[in-house]
């Protein structure tokens, strides 16, 4: 069973309904939950089942987790897909950090309280995998100018990241940072490769085997620099 937040639409959409492909019970998280009904009736899988999750909301990402502890009774798998703000029109030198300060809250900090809320589920898992969708413009390696809020916010989710894979370790549970690639999503505009091919790339993380790598980051299964 996987959860999978911002899942109504682009990489988190075409995720669902490969998660359903592989056999899992894919739960379609979603802020507006008549949205991601809709997003779920549309896609046409089995087993997928939407749910309202705001990651930067704590009663909505505390009452998803109650919710999936007691109607499916187990989580295998987290992908922290919600992101915002990807803030083409900023720069850091002038950047309005109410904005910066909205990508955190919900690109670090919703992930974070997600795991925490769901570890404890993912902890009595023989699969745990937790997959934080990650960019490689939050790569230190290669980061330039422009997008300093989704910059930064994504550095911070690569951190975490690495430290949740140090601590959940002994507990058998991956922990990876994966890059779907510029996709063809309403974030990532015109252009980029197919949605399909992004959300394979993060599903690579799910199907990873017990014993598989940990703390990593990755696109399509290839590492890349932090």
């Amino acid at each position: 069973m996987a959860v999978v937040t911002g899942a109504n639409r682009g990489i988190g959409l075409e995720l669902c309904g490969q998660l359903s492909d592989g056999g899992y019970v894919a739960v379609l998280g979603s802020r507006d939950k008549q949205r991601g009904e809709r997003a779920a009736a549309e896609l046409g899988k089995p087993n997928v089942v939407p749910i309202q999750l705001d990651v930067a909301d704590d009663h909505s990402v505390h009452s998803a987790a109650a919710w999936v502890a007691d109607e499916l009774g187990r989580c295998d798998v987290l992908i922290n897909n919600a992101a915002i703000e990807y803030d083409t029109d900023q720069r850091a030198s002038s950047a309005d950090l109410g904005r910066v300060h909205s990508a955190m809250e919900t690109n670090l900090f919703g992930a974070w309280r997600t795991v925490l809320a769901f570890l404890p589920l993912l902890r009595e898992s023989a699969h745990g995998r937790i997959g934080n969708v990650s960019s490689e413009s939050g790569s230190l390696a290669s980061m330039g100018g422009s997008t300093p809020g989704y910059h930064t916010s994504k550095a911070a989710l690569n951190a975490l990241t690495l430290t949740l894979a140090a601590e959940l370790r002994p507990d058998g549970i991956l922990v990876n940072a994966i890059c779907p690639g510029w996709t063809a999503t309403d974030m990532g505009g015109g252009g980029g490769r197919p949605v399909s091919e992004g959300a394979a790339s993060v599903m690579w993380a799910v199907e990873l085997p017990n014993g598989g790598p940990t703390g990593g980051f990755f696109r399509d299964g290839r590492p890349v620099p932090w």
